[in-house]
């Protein structure tokens, strides 16, 4: 088979998955380039549309983020899974609403690995992901601050007010003293 007929052959296996996927989740699957196909949907149907792709070959959670839309007052979802057989990734995002950032974990797909995601999300974004019955802090075990990972947290402000130390000499530098 020539390197011409390879490449029609990917292609035309690519548009094929991407039909299947446009009439299973009834919505519009993009190509965002060669192997990379990314959808929105709404945050109701994150469950469904991951059992979707995982049934039909995105077996592998390779990792869910945040984007955090400060000025749009919500906060991107995004499920990262990788097809082995295809290799290909699927990137399906969902927007919530910041001030209630709570979407249906994925756990019931992606058991142990979904977890430490979703543990993740929830620690820095405070992302709830109900039916998660772990979200237990992974790295920030004694924090006391908001999440640390929005756009709203001042980091600065926060670091003032828990470790300044006026009476330190060498701090005068770093933070303008109120008195």
């Amino acid at each position: 088979m020539s390197v011409v007929e390879k490449k029609k052959n990917n292609l035309d296996k690519e548009e094929k998955i991407v039909t299947a996927l446009n009439k299973k989740l009834n919505k519009k699957v993009n190509i965002q380039r060669k192997k990379r196909l990314w959808v929105s949907i709404e945050p109701k149907e994150i469950v469904d549309a991951c059992s979707i792709a995982y049934d039909m070959g995105f077996e592998h959670l390779s990792t869910i983020s945040v984007t955090d839309w400060i000025e749009k007052n919500n906060f991107e979802i995004a499920y990262h899974l990788w097809s082995y057989k295809e290799k290909m990734l699927l990137t399906i995002k969902a927007r919530i609403n910041r001030e209630n950032p709570t979407i249906s974990s994925v756990t019931s797909l992606w058991s142990k690995n979904a977890e430490l995601c979703e543990r993740e999300c929830h620690e820095f974004y405070g992302v709830i992901f109900e039916g998660n019955v772990n979200l237990t802090p992974l790295m920030l075990e004694d924090w006391d601050g908001p999440p640390p990972f929005r756009k709203d947290f001042d980091w600065r402000k926060y670091v003032q007010q828990k470790y300044f130390d006026e009476s330190n000499p060498r701090e005068d530098n770093y933070f303008e003293v109120k008195k």
